[in-house]
């Protein structure tokens, strides 16, 4: 083996994306001194995105006090790339940010200041990454910040979130439209679920952000009330929209009230680091998550990856914390081999010998690779 690319997602909660590729490449230079190994970071919209694209692009982080998901102040951050600002809308509104569990009550309010801030000083694009939030607001209050306005029945205007979605009557972007006259709004999704509906925002993902059964049936009435108010006031159909679902459906929000377009969050990483040269002439893909499962096929980083990686005609060594596929997905992408690192089902004890697991982990494939790669072949 002489080239070859490290390119993993995080193992979430327990290593960064940026821990992770240092130990990959580690293990193969330890293995293959004369390899070439270039390493590629990646996080595609949730936490870590804007250091990820620090690492690998010239830029600076920008760091501004903003309002977390429950309205105090916070330290907020995102990347500015020339006229170009990366805005990591977990870095305020996600669930790692805030220790707080209430879908009903979280709001995005926090990353349109971020935004607002970023077209202050001069950012003519805006991209913005959806993943890991607390939210359930469908980027309502991030609206709010930049100028939107929400009205109730008695035409009271106020800042709607999860919990209350369903009170909106009245919508005006005269101001936000005014304030995004010449920018362009991107946003990265690791995910395509829609809007709302059993395998909407709500029913998929509220429930790790705290919702009861019960309240999760709640805001995806919610969700549904406020998608067909945006039909009525401003015309758009977001009902069946891919990626609608993110973020707490953000992605629907900043399709409707920001003009945004929506990409695969890796799909965008994949293109601005140049993955495509990288590819060529390489003998191998080292990616890897924390799990690889149904939801990684859903537009998640790895999927994405072997994708890419396939087209070359590339192999890949996926090492994740944990493999729930099966040996048709593997072949149908051009995956050589799948090593699980985890050796237990307690999160704590993954926790304590995660780093130690990746390693002996990493140890077993580099041992066997060569091998791996000509049955491959």
């Amino acid at each position: 083996m002489k080239n070859c690319i490290v390119i993993p997602d995080s193992f979430k909660g327990t290593m960064t994306s940026m821990e992770v590729c240092s130990v990959m490449a580690g293990q193969i230079r330890k293995h293959f001194p004369d390899c070439k190994v270039v390493s590629i970071p990646v996080a595609d919209g949730g936490e870590g995105t804007v250091d990820c694209f620090l690492q690998a692009m010239p830029g600076e982080k920008v760091n501004i006090v903003a309002q977390d998901a429950y309205g105090e102040d916070m330290a907020g951050f995102y990347g500015r790339f020339g006229d170009t600002a990366i805005i990591e809308m977990a870095a305020v509104a996600g669930i790692v940010s805030n220790a707080r569990r209430d879908a009903l009550q979280a709001s995005t309010y926090g990353v349109g200041q971020l935004i607002d801030h970023a077209i202050g000083c001069g950012a003519r694009k805006i991209v913005i990454g959806l993943g890991g939030s607390c939210t359930s607001d469908a980027g309502c209050g991030m609206a709010s910040a930049l100028g939107m306005k929400f009205y109730d029945e008695q035409g009271n205007a106020f800042v709607p979130v999860g919990g209350t979605l369903h009170k909106v009557r009245k919508m005006d972007r005269t101001k936000i439209m005014q304030k995004l006259q010449n920018v362009e709004i991107c946003c990265m999704c690791d995910t395509n679920k829609v809007m709302y509906g059993p395998d909407g925002a709500a029913y998929v993902y509220a429930p790790q952000k705290g919702a009861t059964p019960e309240e999760v049936a709640f805001l995806d009435s919610n969700l549904k009330a406020l998608a067909d108010r945006i039909r009525t006031e401003l015309g758009i159909d977001l009902s069946e929209l891919p990626g609608g679902g993110a973020a707490g459906a953000m992605g629907a929000g900043a399709v409707a009230f920001l003009g945004a377009e929506l990409k695969s969050g890796i799909e965008y990483i994949m293109d601005a680091v140049g993955l495509d040269h990288y590819l060529e002439g390489a003998d191998c893909v080292f990616t890897g998550e924390g799990s690889f499962d149904a939801q990684s096929m859903s537009g998640k980083a790895v999927w994405g990856i072997a994708g890419r990686a396939a087209r070359h005609q590339v192999p890949v060594i996926i090492v994740a914390g944990r493999n729930r596929t099966g040996k048709q997905d593997m072949q149908s992408f051009g995956i050589a081999a799948i090593r699980e690192t985890a050796r237990s089902d307690n999160f704590e004890e993954i926790k304590g010998t995660c780093r130690e697991d990746l390693v002996s982990a990493m140890d077993i494939v580099l041992e066997d690779v060569e091998h791996i790669l000509s049955v491959k072949s």
